[in-house]
Formats: structure tokens, C-alpha cells, sequence
């Protein structure tokens, strides 16, 4: 078995994978789930945490940019120009936070994982606070966007997430529409995971067997997370969301 867990942690790592998936295309913060959940039930070295997480993002960032693309969001061309900024900033910025998690220690890393975690709770409630209909959309600054994407790109690289969970709430925040929100960072995630997982495997630090138990269930969840997104009003699911990193961030500060 992956690890060397067993068929109940595996089937608990499916599910954080699943509602990962979910998160990511319906309402951007949901990249992290997998990282919370390999950190938390396995006892793995916080490398092998973020490769491996990373590495499931890289077909899930393919797949959730395909299907921005069809909805029509990636090709109106101001998204397509933050999505080009953001990664173009990632494919710099992404090396340097997987330096730095080699630096940290399974503690430190807990703790900054809940302050990331933390972090992306207010941000996604600023999210639900700043938007609203008829908004119109803003338009970002060349300089901003980049800057925002290499901050995004680091603290992806650092803990294995593709994207999403810092980028959408941001752009949100700074007057991005929420779907060109998502779509540009789908995009975004292609380049963080593709160059984070090149890197962490180079050193060794991706476990395959574990990320396919995962990364399968989170592809699932993405076109689940995307139809949500169209269809379905996801406003309880974002304050779930945002309840359930609120909870979680001490306990992970505690598990480090």
C-alpha cells in the first residue's frame, strides 16, 4: 500500500482528495484539503507532504483550465491576461517555496500550514463580503497581478497546493469577477504544480502510489466543483468551507 497506510486512512485521503477537488473549481480554496489531509494521517516528512500533494494538482489544474475554457471565462482576453501574468510569476516564484520547505520542520510546517489555512478563511469571507451582482469588473495592474501571482506561487510551492486556495479570494478581493477569478487561477495551477512537482521529484519527495489514491478522486471532484460553480448557488458551501479552515487551523498549528 501507499506508505505503508492502511485501507482506512487510504479511503480517508480519497475522501480529502474528493472534496479538494470540489473546493478547487467551485469556489478556488480547496487545493489545500489535500495537503491538510496527508499531513495530518500519514506522518510523512513535509516534502514528501507537499511533492505529493502537488503532483495531484497538475492534472486537476489541466482539467479545471479546460473546463474554464469551455464555460468561455479563459477566452475573454482580460482574464487571459491575468491568467499569463500569474503564470508567468509562478514559473519563478514556485522553485523558491519548495526551497523553503526543505528548511522547516514538521512543527514549523504545521503551523505555518495553519496560518495559511487561517488566512484563507478571512480571505474567502472578504471574498463573500466584496462581491456581489452587477459589480463591474476591475482591472488589475500588470505590476499587482505579478506580485500576486509570485506571493500565491510560494506559498503554493511551500505547501504543495496548486493555486487557487490564496489566488481566487485575492483576485476576488482586488474586484475580479468570481468565475474569471477561478479560470485565471486554474491556469495559474497548471504552471505551480507542473514546476512544483518537477522539483520535489528531482528530490525524491513524491510518493506516485499516494498521489494517484488521491489525485483520482479530486479530478472527480473538480468537474463536480465546476458544475457547482454554474449551477448552484454556493454560498453555504463557502461559509462551510470557511467554518471548517477556521476550526482546522489550530488543531494543525497543535499536530505540528
Amino acid at each position: 500500500m501507499p506508505a505503508g497506510l492502511d485501507v482506512l486512512t487510504l479511503a480517508l485521503l480519497a475522501v480529502f482528495g474528493l472534496a479538494g477537488g470540489i473546493g478547487i473549481t467551485a469556489v478556488g480554496p480547496g487545493g489545500v484539503l489535500p495537503t491538510i489531509g496527508m499531513f495530518l494521517l500519514t506522518g510523512l516528512a513535509p516534502p514528501v507532504v507537499a511533492g505529493t500533494a502537488i503532483a495531484t494538482h497538475v492534472v486537476t489544474g489541466v482539467l479545471g483550465t479546460a473546463a474554464y475554457t469551455r464555460s468561455g471565462q479563459l477566452k475573454d482576453p482580460a482574464t487571459r491576461r491575468v491568467a499569463v501574468l500569474l503564470a508567468a510569476a509562478a514559473l519563478v516564484a514556485t522553485p523558491l517555496g519548495v526551497l523553503l520547505n526543505t528548511r522547516v520542520s514538521g512543527r514549523e510546517f504545521g503551523s505555518l500550514l495553519a496560518c495559511a489555512v487561517a488566512l484563507t478563511g478571512v480571505l474567502v469571507l472578504l471574498r463573500e463580503r466584496r462581491q456581489g451582482p452587477g459589480r463591474a469588473p476591475a482591472t488589475l495592474p500588470a505590476t499587482r497581478t505579478v506580485a500576486m501571482g509570485a506571493s500565491v506561487a510560494v506559498a503554493a510551492g511551500l505547501f504543495g497546493l496548486g493555486g487557487p486556495l490564496l489566488c481566487v479570494p485575492l483576485l476576488v478581493v482586488c474586484g475580479t469577477p468570481v468565475l474569471a477569478a477561478l479560470g485565471a487561477a486554474q491556469a495559474q495551477s497548471v504552471v505551480i504544480a507542473g514546476t512544483g512537482t518537477v522539483v520535489y521529484a528531482l528530490n525524491g519527495s513524491v510518493d506516485w502510489a499516494l498521489a494517484a489514491v488521491v489525485g483520482v478522486p479530486e479530478l472527480i471532484g473538480v468537474v463536480i466543483g465546476w458544475r457547482i460553480a454554474h449551477a448552484v448557488p454556493a454560498g453555504r458551501l463557502r461559509y462551510a468551507l470557511i467554518g471548517a479552515l477556521l476550526l482546522m487551523a489550530p488543531y494543525l498549528a497543535l499536530h505540528g
